[in-house]
């Protein structure tokens, strides 16, 4: 497996200039750009002639750029595949050689050949149960505390979760008073993993005596738990929707979404 954008030095600083048009738009300074990746502002203007032209960029003016909807979605699409190609790294080749923390279910020797798998996002070790993944204790670990877990050998199939998108109204549409709690609370308490964008939907979770499990970096946390197997519902403000569906779909995450906003209240 590899990612084709790193089998081109081009292709590569044309992401990087893509990324910080996007980054910094529509007041696009090509010197700040190019310190930043270290390439000249000739080089950026070049890069930036291309990417109008094939229809990445739009400009309607000298520093004014704006990336286009083919622009995210390249970017996305080579945003997923290195993801892709690092979780590779990190999966089939650190993993022989880095050590990982895991769970005891038993009582652990140091030394012993343990078994892998993954539970609710975390890791297990046990002594007897051939999951297909195995690594060599490190130290001796009790039940029911962590232990190290090197040399692992094996491939653990983790299908990425989906999950659920409560959309909720911004408060100048009446933010957590204009929504639909009896929706809510049924989906949320079915979930293991609860995340909230944007602090009216902090607020709605604590109407149904809620606390998330997160909410500062709330988008990424909900994705790296599908990742690791566990379902998640993330509650988020209207105007964060369109952004947070575009990275699933550019990750493919399997996800629903409920509009939760409550319609014709007096």
């Amino acid at each position: 497996m590899y990612a084709k954008l790193l089998q081109s030095k081009s292709e590569m600083t044309k992401f990087q200039v893509l990324t910080e048009i996007a980054a910094h738009q529509p007041n696009v300074r090509q010197k700040e750009i190019a310190m930043k990746i270290g390439i000249t502002p000739q080089a950026v203007s070049e890069y930036v002639k291309e990417m109008t032209a094939s229809g990445l960029i739009h400009s309607d003016g000298r520093i004014h750029y704006k990336i286009t909807k083919e622009g995210v979605e390249w970017i996305l699409g080579n945003a997923s595949e290195l993801k892709r190609y690092s979780q590779h790294v990190m999966e089939e080749i650190i993993s022989h050689v880095s050590t990982w923390t895991a769970i005891c279910d038993d009582n652990i020797l140091k030394d012993e050949t343990v078994f892998i798998e993954m539970r609710e996002g975390l890791l297990y070790a046990n002594r007897t149960r051939d999951t297909g993944i195995y690594g060599t204790a490190i130290m001796r670990g009790d039940a029911g505390f962590e232990i190290g877990v090197t040399n692992l050998k094996g491939y653990m199939n983790v299908e990425a979760q989906s999950i659920t998108i409560c959309k909720i109204p911004r408060i100048k549409r009446g933010g957590s008073s204009h929504v639909n709690l009896e929706r809510l609370k049924p989906v949320v308490e079915s979930k293991p993993y609860i995340g909230a964008i944007g602090t009216e939907a902090l607020m709605t979770l604590k109407r149904i005596g809620i606390v998330p499990d997160v909410m500062f970096g709330a988008s990424e946390s909900v994705i790296q738990a599908a990742y690791h197997g566990l379902s998640s519902v993330i509650v988020i403000v209207e105007d964060e929707v369109p952004t947070f569906m575009a990275r699933l779909e550019g990750e493919s995450i399997p996800y629903e979404i409920m509009d939760l906003s409550k319609v014709n209240m007096r």
